[in-house]
């Protein structure tokens, strides 16, 4: 199966605020069986002919794009926040000055990742320990900006007086660990649907951060 280019992705959903929609996988049909196999088996559990075999590639042709199984978990990994990442700041973009609607925004795109991304993830977060040093502290980087992207919406509604979070960046802290937990929860099909559960959360959301309306 054909995968279209995250980068082509990422950039549409940036440049004409489609980052609420998800239309298939963002990632190249290698990353993606190798996404499928460590979702189920792990990455340790996993082997280069299993990704390959998944693929729909021989050994030798999986090399050619990717050179070792790490390359294909950082290749996930940074395919994944860069991804996070756009969408995250697109939508905050989208939303104008307003502390209130920048944090509505985000949040919703946190929640609305971590749903229809879940393998990623899941992977992302559960295979951490298994990323070599230097895509570790990329990682981490990008997890990093990630949260001081919304320490500093909630900050900047405590000082306006929307939010009255007694510690906003330990309120910020929670909110994002919410939404980051629901990919370890969350499966298509269930109970309620992706637009069911994001209002839910994202007033959850509000109320972890003190909302006030004026």
């Amino acid at each position: 199966m054909s995968m279209a280019d995250p980068v082509d992705i990422i950039e549409h959903a940036a440049s004409t605020g489609q980052w609420r929609h998800y239309d298939g996988s963002a990632l190249p049909a290698s990353l993606a069986a190798a996404l499928e196999v460590f979702a189920e088996q792990g990455y340790h559990g996993t082997t280069i002919r299993q990704v390959a075999g998944r693929a729909g590639l021989s050994v030798p042709g999986l090399y050619h794009h990717y050179p070792s199984k790490q390359a294909l978990l950082a290749g996930i990994v940074d395919a994944s926040m860069d991804e996070l990442l756009s969408r995250s700041f697109a939508a905050e973009r989208e939303a104008g000055d307003e502390p209130l609607a920048r944090y509505d925004a985000v949040i919703e795109s946190l929640l609305r990742f971590h749903m229809h991304r879940r393998n990623q993830a899941f992977v992302t977060s559960s295979e951490l320990r298994s990323l070599e040093p230097e895509a570790r502290a990329r990682h981490i980087d990008q997890r990093d900006r990630q949260q001081r992207q919304v320490d500093t919406i909630v900050v900047d509604g405590a000082n306006a007086g929307v939010f009255a979070a007694e510690y906003p960046l330990d309120a910020a802290r929670a909110a994002v660990t919410m939404c980051v937990a629901v990919a370890s929860w969350y499966r298509p099909g269930g109970a309620m649907s992706v637009d069911e559960l994001v209002p839910r959360y994202a007033e959850l959301a509000r109320r972890l951060v003190g909302y006030r309306p004026s």
